[in-house]
């Protein structure tokens, strides 16, 4: 009697492990849509104001993956729920601001989306802790952050004077 409700049990387990393992199968079929445009736009971040290479450069590794139309996706982003997670996370990113049409924002949006630039690095809430802990290659350096910070602020400035 023990040895048959022994078995019952295993044979449950093992249905609901071959169920659990069924459903991730299957999620692998829904990718969400990748953020992977490739051609800077007459809207892009250069349209307003070309940054210089170091500025550039920064916000290409510390930002863009978010806040442009270009990511640059990892591995793990080809698995499902994952992939998911992070389409979410970049189309929030790029709601809040997006490098990739910046220049196409009205000039008073344009400047209060820079003062938050120069707020995000220099108080250090951006990059995001969760995102430099698996690109630790985003982490800013001092340097970087002020050239970031001045380059907002000048440009932040430009379009204030212009209104």
């Amino acid at each position: 009697m023990l040895t048959l409700f022994f078995n019952a049990v295993v044979m449950s387990k093992k249905k609901v492990f071959l169920g659990i393992l069924a459903f991730f199968v299957v999620i692998q079929l829904a990718r969400p849509t990748r953020n992977e445009g490739t051609v800077p736009t007459a809207t892009a971040i250069s349209g307003l104001h070309t940054p210089s290479p170091q500025v550039y450069n920064a916000l290409q590794k510390a930002c863009f993956d978010c806040h442009s139309d270009h990511t640059n996706y990892p591995w793990y982003a080809n698995i499902q729920p994952v992939g998911w997670w992070l389409n979410h996370h970049v189309e929030e990113g790029k709601e809040e601001l997006n490098f990739s049409a910046l220049a196409a924002y009205p000039a008073k949006k344009a400047a209060n989306k820079l003062e938050e630039v120069t707020e995000a690095v220099t108080e250090h809430w951006m990059p995001m802790s969760s995102y430099t802990r698996m690109h630790p290659e985003a982490v800013l350096s001092e340097a970087e952050t002020q050239a970031i910070a001045s380059w907002a602020k000048t440009l932040q400035d430009s379009l204030n004077a212009s209104k």
